[in-house]
């Protein structure tokens, strides 16, 4: 996935007090997971319902489940409540933290098939530099 230059912003807006950091959490946890393409939505212009999508790829079910494992204890380690879960399948697993985070987990085949980063083409994607190690 390639991002595009004039949908990316380095910041989201301030809505949300600690959002910025929530969102971190959730990107990290994906990635230490191994997630593939991890992409940040803003949808707060485009929605009156959804704040942010957090989209990211898994390789099968094992990893699908490793990764929102993860992405649920580090999400309420930073102070997101526990999320609902809808499915899960072995293609598809969503996290929803309230309305302001939904988390995406899909396998390639599947993401490519729904394509919500084109179902979503108004959001802003926010941009969430990997950590150095």
């Amino acid at each position: 996935m390639t991002t595009d230059p004039e949908r990316t912003t380095p910041t989201p807006p301030t809505r949300q007090p600690g959002i910025r950091a929530q969102l971190r959490a959730i990107v990290d946890a994906a990635r230490e997971r191994r997630a593939e393409d991890v992409v940040v939505l803003d949808l707060t212009d485009v929605s009156s319902t959804l704040d942010y999508f957090v989209i990211c790829t898994a390789t099968a079910g094992l990893q699908l489940n490793a990764v929102q494992e993860n992405i649920r204890q580090k999400a309420m380690e930073a102070g997101l409540p526990r999320p609902s879960v809808e499915g899960p399948s072995e293609r598809w697993l969503l996290l929803a933290f309230g309305g302001s985070v939904v988390v995406h987990i899909m396998t390639k085949d599947a993401r490519e098939y729904y394509d919500l980063e084109g179902l979503w083409s108004d959001a802003r994607l926010l941009d969430f530099p990997e950590a150095e190690h």
